[in-house]
Parts: structure tokens; C-alpha cells; sequence
């Protein structure tokens, strides 16, 4: 069953079912057990009754069982000899002995004293009847042609003529089965009824629950159909699970369209950047075919180089796009930052690079990619400084810092966000060969993130630019 619907009314009714027949089940139990113990009851007074008759000295013979077709009586003595029995009794079981004919002679106890006794002015005793020994059995009983399921009460006296006597007296069970059918009919029946309106008012229900669920996988089918990222998928006006799932999947859709739009644009601006280059190369190239003497060399090596700097960002670029995780080596941030200001010995404002740090700065990741983070930072700053760029590396917090700041005309606080984005160049009117791709700081802050850091743009104290990249410390 694939459907969700299906498999919810088959549960909702499963459910209800063994809930059903399981309360049914004690229903019945506790309806018999009521119904016999009611009957009981009665067979408990039709007993007494006759023993009363017993103790008060009435004959066997005499013995008015009450109604003999409802309440069959049978009474035996303490060896289990019949020695009463109703009338027109024909049958027994559950009694202890299944005689329904007296064995002669049986003596019937007289109310009267002895002759010889004349003279006591004394009131004989009476027998007693035993609320200790009450027994109750189930069994069956003839009377008059018919048989039928009775509860029998045995109550045991003894006579003033100290003869113990059992009194079985018995009431039909025939109310109680007849109840007891009638429920289980009744339920029997109406059980498949209940159940089916369980299954169809949760089919009905789960289908309108469903529903804006549907509607989302048909908007999300014609969105994958279409590829168009800009449709969003309708979401209900309900405050439940399917309401949030909607939002969620808009979210989504949002953030999906953003990554594809900014994928479509890296690749637009990956190939325009390469454009250039490439066609400066191959213009000197074949200028140099033509005339070898008018053959810019340097001017093609630049280029060369420019190509090379340029597809090792997009690579690196591509890796950390592909979730390329850093590496455990542990690594020095002071001595990075000397390394990388020392290589830059020779440019135009490399002896006005001061450095300040601390020792034993350790972080743990890549030491290549944190080398192409300060490398970046100090190219940015040397771009744009006019006399000086600053480094110092601190410990903070739990954690190591690292800011670059120079005095040049610094970062406009509306760009501060944007100038880490690809390809972004604020300073436009400058030339390609002076300003790079715009990848730079973009790298430097995805490289910054995948170590588990921050890399942010501020103002110095002298108006210019400050990039701070906080690391976590190693231990």
C-alpha cells in the first residue's frame, strides 16, 4: 500500500477494532459474571428456603421448594444419599451425585417430641443451618422434559435429630445466556458498520490533511519540469505541520535559487575574466607570428601568469565550493604572517610593512590555504595603502587574531559585506592588470569559514581599511 491515505485508514481501523473487540470482550465478561452471580443469588434463597423448611422439622415429603420448575431441588445427607428431591425432577449434574430418586426408607423428622418426654416443660431444639458451608457450582437439570443450564447453591444444616443435610438448589441460567447472546449478536454486528465509517471518516480526513500536500508535490514536479527556481509552492493558511513544511520547502527554493544564481554567475564572470587574457595572449601571439620584431614577451609572460593566478582560484574556489575540508596540520600564525611578509621583499611598499605578534599562536587546518588567506589580506592592503600596512597577530578569547590595516581610503561601511563576494571590485575605473579578478577576499573569507573562523572588513584608526581574521586557537 503506497498510499498514505490507505495505510492510515487501515491503521485508524485496526486500531479501533482491536480497541473494539477488546472492550467488548470485558463487556461480556462483566455482563456474565453479573448475570450469575444474580442467579446465584436466587438459588442462594431457594436454598436457604428449603433448609429452613429443614430446620424447622418439616418432612421430607412436605417440602415447598418454591417454584419447582425454576428452582430444581435435590437434598442428600452427609453420605451423599438423596433423600429429597422436587418434583417432576428428572435429571441433575453439579450437585455431587446425579440421583433424582430418594432411597427408602427416609425417615422425615418430627416436630413433635417423645411420648416419654410428656413431662419436660422444656422447648426442644432446632437444627441449625451453616453459613459457613455455602457452595456454589454450575450444572444442568431435567424437569418435566426439559433441560436447561442452572447455577446451583448448596447450603448444609443439621436437624435436631443431628443429621447433616446439603440443600442444592438451583436457578436457570438461561436470562444470562440469552443477555450474554444478544450483546455479542448486537456487537457482531455493529462492529463492521463502526468500523467502516472509522475507515471512510479517515479516508475523508486524511485526504483534506493531504491535500495541500498534493498541491506541494505538483508545484515542486512542475518547478523540477520547468526549472524554473523563481515558482514557489502554495502554503496553507493552517498553523499544522503541512503549513510548515510549505514555508520550509519556499525557504528552500530560495536559498537553491540564490546558490544557482550565484553559480550562473560565477561562471559568467569566470569566463569573462578568462576572456581577457586570453585574447591579449593570442593578439600578441600572432602579432609576434607576423612581425617577431614587434613580439612583447613580457607582455605575454604577464598575461601567462595573470591565466595561471587566475584558474588557481577557480580551483581552489571549485574545492571549497565541493566541501574540501582543511587539514589538521598545526601551524605557527606568527611565523606564516613573517614568511608572507618577507616573500613580498621588493615591492613598492614592502619595507613599510610592520608586523607585531605574539609567540606560540597555534592553529590547527591547512597551511596552504591559511598561507593564501594572509598572502590575500596583504595584497588587498598594498593595493590600496599609500605610505604603510600594518600586521599583528594576538591571541583573544580563546582564540587567535590576525589584522591587516593600511592607510588608504579604506572600505565604505554599505560595502563591507560585498566586497567578499565573487568578483566584486569596488574600485572600477582601475585597470584588470592592477585590480585582479575580485577572487581574493572571496577565498580568503571561504577559507576563514572551512577552519572554523570569521574573516570581517573594518575601518582603521588612520581612516583606512582593517581585515580581521579570528581563528580558533589549537587546545
Amino acid at each position: 500500500m503506497r498510499s498514505v491515505r490507505a495505510r492510515a485508514a487501515l491503521g485508524a481501523t485496526l486500531v479501533v477494532a482491536v480497541a473494539l473487540i477488546g472492550a467488548g470482550l470485558a463487556v461480556l465478561l462483566v455482563l456474565r459474571a453479573n448475570l450469575t452471580d444474580r442467579a446465584g443469588l436466587e438459588a442462594e434463597v431457594a436454598a436457604r428456603e428449603v433448609a429452613g423448611q429443614l430446620a424447622l422439622g418439616t418432612a421430607y415429603a412436605e417440602l415447598e421448594p418454591g417454584d419447582e420448575e425454576t428452582h430444581p431441588v435435590q437434598v442428600t445427607d452427609e453420605e451423599g444419599r438423596v433423600v429429597a428431591v422436587s418434583k417432576d425432577l428428572e435429571a441433575i449434574s453439579g450437585t455431587g451425585t446425579a440421583e433424582v430418586e430418594p432411597e427408602p426408607p427416609a425417615p422425615a423428622p418430627s416436630p413433635e417430641g417423645d411420648d416419654d418426654d410428656d413431662d419436660d416443660t422444656s422447648t426442644p431444639d432446632r437444627g441449625e443451618v451453616s453459613s459457613d458451608r455455602l457452595d456454589f457450582a454450575n450444572g444442568t437439570a431435567t424437569v418435566d422434559g426439559e433441560t436447561a443450564d442452572y447455577r446451583f447453591a448448596s447450603v448444609e444444616l443439621t436437624t435436631d435429630e443431628d443429621v447433616t443435610l446439603t440443600v442444592h438448589a438451583g436457578a436457570p441460567l438461561a436470562a444470562e445466556q440469552e443477555a450474554v447472546d444478544s450483546v455479542r449478536d448486537s456487537m457482531l454486528t455493529g462492529l463492521p458498520v463502526v468500523l467502516l465509517v472509522v475507515a471512510g471518516v479517515t479516508w475523508l480526513v486524511t485526504r483534506r490533511a493531504l491535500r495541500p500536500v498534493e498541491g506541494i508535490r505538483r508545484e515542486l514536479a512542475a518547478i523540477t519540469a520547468s526549472e524554473d527556481l523563481g515558482r514557489r509552492v502554495p502554503e496553507p493558511d493552517s498553523r499544522d505541520e503541512v503549513a510548515r513544511l510549505a514555508r520550509t520547502t519556499n525557504e528552500t527554493l530560495t536559498v537553491l535559487e540564490a546558490s544557482v544564481g550565484r553559480q550562473r554567475r560565477f561562471v559568467a564572470d569566470a569566463s569573462h575574466e578568462l576572456r581577457s587574457p586570453i585574447a591579449s595572449l593570442r593578439t600578441q601571439l600572432e602579432v609576434g607570428a607576423a612581425h617577431p620584431e614587434l613580439l612583447d614577451v613580457p607582455g605575454a609572460v604577464a598575461d601567462t601568469v595573470r591565466l595561471q593566478t587566475l584558474a588557481a582560484d577557480l580551483l581552489l574556489l571549485a574545492r571549497l565550493d565541493a566541501g574540501e575540508r582543511p587539514g589538521s596540520v598545526v601551524v605557527d600564525l606568527g611565523a606564516l604572517v613573517r614568511e608572507e611578509v618577507s616573500r613580498r621583499t621588493g615591492d613598492r611598499i614592502a619595507p613599510a610593512v610592520s608586523v607585531r605578534e605574539e609567540d606560540g599562536l597555534d592553529v590547527t587546518g591547512s597551511r596552504g590555504q591559511l598561507a593564501r588567506v594572509v598572502g590575500n589580506l596583504l595584497d588587498n592592503a598594498e593595493r590600496h595603502a599609500v605610505r604603510s600596512v600594518a600586521v599583528s597577530v594576538r591571541a583573544d578569547r580563546g582564540g587567535v587574531v590576525v589584522e591587516v590595516t593600511d592607510d588608504g581610503a579604506g572600505v565604505p561601511p554599505g560595502e563591507r559585506d560585498r566586497i567578499f563576494e565573487r568578483f566584486v571590485r569596488l574600485d572600477d575605473a582601475r585597470s584588470r592588470d592592477d585590480g585582479g579578478a575580485g577572487l581574493g577576499l572571496a577565498i580568503a573569507r571561504d577559507v576563514a569559514v572551512r577552519h572554523g573562523g570569521t574573516l570581517t572588513a573594518g575601518a582603521a584608526s588612520d581612516g583606512g581599511a582593517r581585515f580581521t581574521l579570528r581563528l580558533p586557537r589549537r587546545g
